[in-house]
């Protein structure tokens, strides 16, 4: 159900002190864009959408012949707390709609919502929580960034080797404000390196708040004199970072993994059968694949319930699951795009009943050459990736064609 209707959201804004309103929505690459509005444009907004430059936008170039619209979604108003009181700022995400107001072909909200609807004729729901890292860089007299980590601290450190802890506190508290629910933070492995966890949610909203959370990290970093970097890979000699989807699934209100462990097997034996077809999606960038097989990032297609370095993760806690969670992608990725098509590969499982194959469980400090010459790995370039999406069966017999198409030519032009 729709938590606010447009009226709802046209008098918070006249009784609220609002005076700016963003309109926002995501490139190719899940990069952030809006544009601010006054507030008496808002119902023209909701009703008939914002006009914008589309062949601007990464991933849009090649739209021709079709005016593009932003249409906020009434679901998504958020104050942003790091702008004025005074003369407040709202957000509200966007579906990317045609002049007749029906929905853009190459829309990602849009095609996560649709997926979303296809899980619903399944008989079945599916939430979504995130495990984000991202480093701190200090920044130079003129406020650019610098290859400086913040701090030398190490995994789980206090201060005062860890000189982050304020500004996570700071980036969870401004997320509570929001409405987003931060579960755990702490200090990761690299110098400077931080992780946030976050409570699981329906997808479309996880999704959107991963968007709000990048823009929170970056905003809270700069206030306080330093850069945050989402990069894969922004030192070349250290631990990466890394993007841990967790998802499990629903029926009446009934967690799947423990009372269906046969539609939950497929669900997850559905994604690692297509991981190899579906990494373009979760790995948009070169320097993505420069992190697979470093420290604790995975690079062989393989599942456990107990090792933390496999590619995908069911862990039990008291003899049953709740959760699993792929752990190979990063925060470079489109949301929306990423969560629809880890969906689609569990919906293709369940619909031919896949099986797992047995999990490996040991260690990966203790995987030799021997016992990894018959592993799958994942696409180890960007390269490997566009070819093994381009010739995806799973893809090309897919009702999502089209947009996938879109998404690996757009991707493959850039490399």
């Amino acid at each position: 159900m729709s938590q606010f209707t447009v009226e709802d959201v046209i008098e918070f804004i006249e009784e609220n002190d609002v005076k700016f309103i963003r309109l926002a929505f995501c490139d190719l690459y899940g990069i952030q864009k809006n544009i601010s509005i006054m507030p008496g444009e808002l119902r023209s907004a909701f009703e008939k959408g914002i006009n914008f430059d589309s062949f601007l936008i990464n991933g849009y170039e090649k739209i021709e012949n079709q005016d593009l619209f932003l249409k906020p979604d009434p679901d998504t108003l958020h104050i942003l707390p790091w702008r004025p009181q005074s003369g407040r700022v709202v957000r509200l995400y966007c579906d990317i709609v045609l002049a007749d107001g029906t929905p853009f072909a190459y829309d990602y909200r849009h095609f996560l919502k649709d997926t979303l609807k296809e899980c619903e004729n399944e008989g079945f729901n599916t939430r979504m929580g995130l495990k984000s890292e991202f480093y701190l860089f200090k920044t130079d007299e003129e406020d650019n960034s610098t290859n400086i980590p913040f701090d030398n601290g190490s995994y789980f450190d206090v201060a005062p080797n860890d000189k982050g802890e304020n500004i996570r506190r700071e980036i969870c508290l401004t997320l509570e404000e929001i409405g987003i629910k931060p579960q755990s933070s702490h200090h990761e492995r690299g110098p400077g390196q931080n992780e946030i966890d976050f409570m699981p949610d329906d997808v479309l909203t996880t999704a959107d708040n991963f968007v709000t959370y990048k823009n929170v990290v970056e905003n809270i970093a700069a206030r306080n004199g330093v850069f945050a970097s989402f990069d894969p890979m922004p030192l070349e000699d250290k631990p990466g970072n890394g993007l841990h989807i967790k998802m499990a699934n629903y029926k009446k209100g009934e967690n799947l993994q423990i009372t269906d462990k046969e539609f939950s097997e497929s669900f997850i034996a559905g994604i690692l059968n297509r991981m190899r077809d579906i990494t373009l999606f979760l790995n948009c960038r070169k320097d993505s694949y420069n992190r697979f097989g470093i420290t604790e990032a995975p690079k062989y297609i393989t599942w456990s319930s107990q090792n933390n370095s496999r590619l995908l993760r069911v862990p039990e806690i008291n003899g049953h699951s709740e959760h699993f969670i792929l752990r190979s992608p990063d925060s470079c990725i489109n949301p929306y795009l990423a969560s629809a098509i880890v969906i689609q590969a569990g919906l293709a499982g369940v619909r031919n009943k896949e099986q797992l194959p047995p999990p490996l469980d040991i260690n990966s400090r203790l995987l030799t050459e021997d016992r990894t010459a018959n592993l799958a790995t994942l696409p180890l370039t960007i390269e490997d990736a566009i070819e093994c999406a381009s010739n995806s069966e799973f893809i090309n017999n897919s009702n999502f064609k089209d947009i996938a198409t879109h998404y690996i030519e757009t991707i493959k032009s850039r490399v």
